[in-house]
């Protein structure tokens, strides 16, 4: 099991996917679990202050994976979980402990049957802390605002408001609140290429004997 945690645009999808590849694991996009359930909160038009109603929700789907591939109640969702309304639910619904409560015991039991590479928000200190490679990464604001930007074709500006709003959120949720594992190590990605990202994270897997 390989954590890596980090804020909004800071490169952990791609990243983990790279290990992921490198290193014959399976990679686990816990993000797009919680965008799982807000896709289903906004089709059932439910209302994303309601956190009791949420986690009722949150306990309710089936959530998994076919290889990079999501699936939401058996039906791959990929493509639906990455629109702007989606994205925006999504920091929303994430805040709640009841949300928060039935989409960590869904990735540990996925975790549990076999090896990982998953990347969130607080793989490191809820999820696995007991991981034995834990990586926290960081990029300066603009270089993660430049990139969410490049991906979904939105303003830089707009971005960069969103990722602030969405740092804050993370940062100051009561439950599992973003910051590093006091024994992770901390890589700041702002002037790397992913690829360089992902060897330097394969090789301390390799020296640690994970892989």
């Amino acid at each position: 099991m390989i954590a890596i945690d980090g804020p909004a645009g800071a490169g952990k999808s791609t990243v983990a996917r790279g290990v992921a590849k490198a290193l014959g694991f399976t990679y686990l996009d816990s993000g797009a679990m919680y965008r799982c359930v807000a896709l289903a909160a906004l089709d059932r038009r439910l209302d994303l202050d309601d956190g009791e109603r949420l986690g009722e929700l949150a306990w309710g789907l089936d959530i998994g994976f076919d290889g990079d591939t999501i699936q939401l109640d058996g039906k791959a969702v990929e493509g639906k979980i990455r629109t702007p309304e989606v994205t925006i639910a999504s920091s929303k619904v994430s805040v709640h402990p009841q949300v928060r409560q039935a989409m960590v015991k869904r990735q540990r039991e996925l975790i549990a049957a076999g090896s990982y590479v998953a990347e969130g928000r607080d793989i490191g200190t809820v999820v696995s802390p007991d991981s034995p490679l834990k990586v926290f990464l960081t990029a300066s604001e603009d270089e993660r605002a430049r990139r969410r930007a490049a991906e979904t074709g939105e303003p830089v500006e707009s971005v960069r408001a969103a990722i602030g709003d969405r740092d804050r959120r993370d940062q100051g949720r009561a439950d599992s609140p973003l910051r590093a594992a006091d024994d992770s190590v901390a890589l700041d990605t702002t002037d790397l290429s992913p690829d360089e990202v992902v060897e330097r994270i394969a090789a301390l897997a390799r020296e640690r004997g994970i892989a």
